[in-house]
C-alpha cells in the first residue's frame, strides 16, 4: 500500500453497523506507518465546494481508481487507519489529484494561522 492508493476498510455507518467503504490514502504518518485516508462516497450532492474533490467516470484516473461510479473523496471525513484495518487496494488515483488533496487541506488547515498567532501572543487578556 501506498500514498495515493484507494482502499477498502471498515468505516461506521449512520446505523452504527460497520462495513467495508472506499477510502483514499492521503499520507503515511509516522512512527508505525498507519494511514492518514479520507472516505470516498457516491453521495455527490454532499461534496463541499473548493475542499472535496468529485472523481467521474469521464476523468482519465477514474478506470485506475477501482470505484465503481462517480464518487466524492471526502476532505472533511478523515480517519487515522493502522495497516490492519485496511481490507486490501482496489486501485489508485492520479499523482495530480492527490496532490491536489493534500494541499487543500493542508491550506485549510494553515488558514488565519498567522492571525490566530497574533491574536494569542499579542493581543488584549480579559
Amino acid at each position: 500500500m501506498k500514498e495515493g492508493d484507494v482502499i477498502l476498510t471498515p468505516l461506521p455507518q449512520a446505523d452504527g453497523a460497520t462495513k467495508p467503504r472506499p477510502a483514499l490514502l492521503l499520507r503515511e504518518l509516522p512512527p508505525f506507518g498507519d494511514y492518514l485516508a479520507c472516505g470516498i462516497s457516491t453521495q455527490i450532492h454532499q461534496a463541499v465546494p473548493e475542499f472535496d474533490d468529485i472523481i467521474s467516470k469521464d476523468d482519465a484516473d477514474f478506470a485506475d481508481s477501482g470505484l465503481l461510479s462517480s464518487s466524492v473523496i471526502r476532505l472533511g471525513f478523515l480517519a487515522v487507519l493502522p495497516n490492519q484495518r485496511i481490507v486490501g487496494t482496489i486501485g489508485r488515483v492520479a499523482l495530480d489529484r492527490h496532490a491536489r488533496l493534500l494541499k487543500t487541506l493542508s491550506h485549510h488547515l494553515v488558514a488565519n494561522l498567522d492571525e490566530s498567532a497574533n491574536k494569542t501572543s499579542g493581543g488584549d487578556v480579559q
